[in-house]
């Protein structure tokens, strides 16, 4: 017996990162593989990730559109792209649109990056005007030393009550911070651009990434609520593969992802259906 649900219009993305340590182009082979809707490009040290021009031959080669570009703002890609935070920006704007992409994701500033912090709000705002790319800040979560918390980010690590106009809320960060995701998405309402989807279980400074579902976090009930306010932003798949066997696992976390996501997601979709068998396998109608 199969059950037609009906899916909302926001793109399930995979993100790059969820396919380490393979390389950038088997992320976008994947995504082909098991009917991703587009890709986000975490930048990073492999050298794929950073080249216009290969990124777009891949992404028309297996027809999966890039939706979205992750800026170098981790503490292993501080050399990506130059040192300068701005440039950073810069280019993963230029990426954007020369990719078709709608979206960067940026985290907030280091503590030690004082220009840069000082400068953040305004700053990112002016490059807004400057695109119609949308720069998404995206949660992150304190250091914990034994009962102290460690201040890595200016001004803070939760951007919901800062001024930004674009929020992204990534749920394995909201489970090492101990935030409540849906009082942060209802706080930010319209305010909620972007969503890293995965789970976690709140291990102290680690941030886990693991599949949707396998955590504490409400996972399934964050995309059914996004799912009834007709949320259209993305739904980026950003899990931890490292420890798979192989690529038949890696395939099998992926492929878990996005049937958990469509699941929850199933009850909005204004423009077609989605058939779910008694297995639980979705398919389109």
């Amino acid at each position: 017996m199969e059950e037609v649900l009906q899916v909302p219009d926001a793109p399930i993305v995979l993100s790059t990162a969820s396919t380490y340590p393979e390389k950038t182009p088997a992320a976008f082979e994947m995504a082909a593989q098991l009917g991703y809707d587009g890709i986000e490009i975490m930048v990073t040290t492999d050298p794929a990730s950073q080249d216009i021009d290969v990124l777009r031959r891949l992404s028309d080669y297996h027809q999966v559109p890039i939706l979205s570009v992750h800026a170098p703002c981790l503490l292993l890609t501080q050399r990506v792209w130059g040192r300068e935070p701005w440039g950073k920006l810069q280019r993963s704007k230029d990426a954007a649109e020369k990719l078709g992409a709608k979206v960067v994701v940026v985290h907030p500033p280091f503590r030690w990056q004082r220009d840069y912090a000082r400068e953040f709000e305004q700053g990112l705002a002016r490059m807004q005007e400057e695109t119609d790319v949308v720069f998404s800040v995206e949660n992150m979560f304190p250091v914990r030393a034994r009962t102290a918390e460690v201040g890595m980010y200016a001004p803070h690590w939760n951007p919901v009550d800062q001024p930004y106009p674009n929020v992204t809320i990534d749920l394995s960060h909201t489970a090492v911070s101990g935030s409540d995701p849906l009082a942060m998405a209802e706080a930010l309402g319209d305010r909620l651009a972007h969503l890293h989807l995965a789970d976690g279980i709140g291990v102290v400074n680690r941030d886990e990434h693991l599949v949707p579902g396998r955590g504490n976090q409400p996972a399934g009930e964050m995309l059914e609520r996004l799912a009834a306010q007709r949320y259209s932003g993305q739904v980026v798949v950003e899990i931890n593969t490292r420890r798979a066997t192989g690529r038949d696992q890696r395939i099998d976390d992926l492929a878990e992802s996005l049937a958990f996501t469509r699941l929850h997601l199933a009850a909005a979709r204004p423009h077609g259906a989605w058939r779910v068998s008694s297995e639980g396998e979705v398919s389109p109608s």
